[in-house]
């Protein structure tokens, strides 16, 4: 979807590449090592990748050693830590920054909310955190700055799509210090931990499929998730935010994405009734049975909404610079003021024992006026 704009813009993105060093922070899941492979044929002279993931940073590193052709420059390290940490300021001191910095480190579930302790966690590490690495950063400034956001934070409906939102308006405070961008985009078919990821699993183990049949999303593949993110990092202007020139005809149920991946592999489908009733079911298929259970309902959990959104009506977004990409411009340096607040607010209810999911909501419902959360006492780990 991308190759034209990253043909047309080639020269531009080896100049602002090409022996410089780069940092990417949360390098070894599915949109972090898809913008290291958009990024490597560039030939940067430096590429440290962090992640807490060990066992994904071991398998990024296989797989850039065994793929033919790609270029991997001699400084090259990954490190198994947590950006936040001090081990990971003591290595950022010592390299003295990086011309390039890329940050992937993100809760991205809706299921991340379930209650209090999951929601401070999404909180740390999409928006605390966050400001701590962009403080470390102002000590020795980089040329470009990326973090990746949401289709989500457009009119959130869930605290992770608000947290990404508020994360938006962080990075943007500190564009005064270094250039930032970001990018807004769909999901990422078959990353990690997506619903079609997890179709794949219940496939290999022949158990039954769950999904809800009103929720529709924009889908992009891995590779071009990497590419849009590689592209705004190097060709955005400071507080610019890429979003995919999608039409909303392209979105997609993610119960026909469920019939149409078991009819690719020569099953017919068995609608069932209940989670149960699956489960039951999906016992034939041990003994040969070509029908395959699955329960598709009404979304009834928290944080929902049928479909996403990448502009709001009070963004103004440029749709002619790309071909396949609109970039939405014009966005202010946020007030300092009021971050700082709402910062001092999350962090004293964070220390309260008693502190609830409704007063976290509230918090930032007031720092986000149409921060509109659907709460409906269900968390997707109640299902299969």
């Amino acid at each position: 979807m991308f190759y034209p704009d990253i043909e047309s813009n080639k020269d531009k993105m080896t100049e602002n590449i090409e022996g410089k060093t780069v940092l990417v922070i949360g390098g070894a899941g599915s949109i972090g090592s898809s913008f290291i492979k958009a990024l490597l044929p560039f030939k940067p002279a430096t590429l440290v990748v962090v992640d807490t993931n060990e066992n994904a940073l071991a398998e990024l590193t296989r797989d850039l050693r065994s793929t033919k052709g790609i270029y991997v420059p001699d400084d090259f390290i990954t490190y198994p830590m947590d950006f936040a940490s001090p081990v990971f300021e003591k290595m950022f001191r010592k390299r003295r920054g990086f011309d390039i910095v890329g940050n992937f480190s993100a809760h991205k579930h809706v299921r991340s909310e379930k209650d209090i302790y999951s929601v401070e966690a999404l909180l740390q590490n999409n928006v605390l955190h966050a400001k701590l690495l962009l403080d470390l950063l102002c000590e020795y400034p980089p040329e470009e700055y990326f973090c990746v956001s949401t289709d989500k934070a457009a009119n959130p409906v869930n605290i992770m799509g608000a947290s990404k939102r508020i994360m938006e308006d962080v990075i943007f405070s500190y564009s005064d210090k270094f250039p930032v961008k970001t990018a807004r985009f769909a999901n990422v078919a078959f990353s990690n931990g997506s619903l079609p990821a997890g179709f794949l699993a219940r496939l290999q183990k022949l158990q039954p499929l769950s999904a809800p049949s009103d929720v529709r999303r924009y889908f992009v593949s891995p590779e071009e998730s990497g590419q849009i993110c590689l592209l705004s990092c190097i060709l955005g202007e400071n507080r610019a935010i890429f979003f995919p020139k999608l039409e909303e005809a392209q979105m997609m149920a993610f119960d026909e994405i469920g019939t149409q991946l078991l009819k690719a592999h020569g099953y017919e489908i068995l609608k069932c009734s209940s989670d149960e009733e699956a489960i039951e079911k999906a016992e034939d298929l041990k003994n040969g049975s070509n029908l395959y259970p699955v329960h598709y309902s009404v979304s009834d959990t928290s944080g929902e909404k049928p479909f996403e959104e990448f502009v709001t009506d009070t963004e103004t977004a440029d749709m002619d610079r790309f071909v396949s990409l609109g970039v939405i411009t014009g966005k202010q340096i946020p007030d300092k003021d009021r971050i700082t607040l709402l910062f001092d607010k999350l962090i004293s209810a964070f220390d309260q024992q008693e502190t609830t999911k409704e007063e976290i909501v509230n918090i930032m419902s007031d720092y986000l006026p149409n921060f509109e959360h659907i709460e409906t006492g269900k968390s997707l780990d109640s299902k299969m």
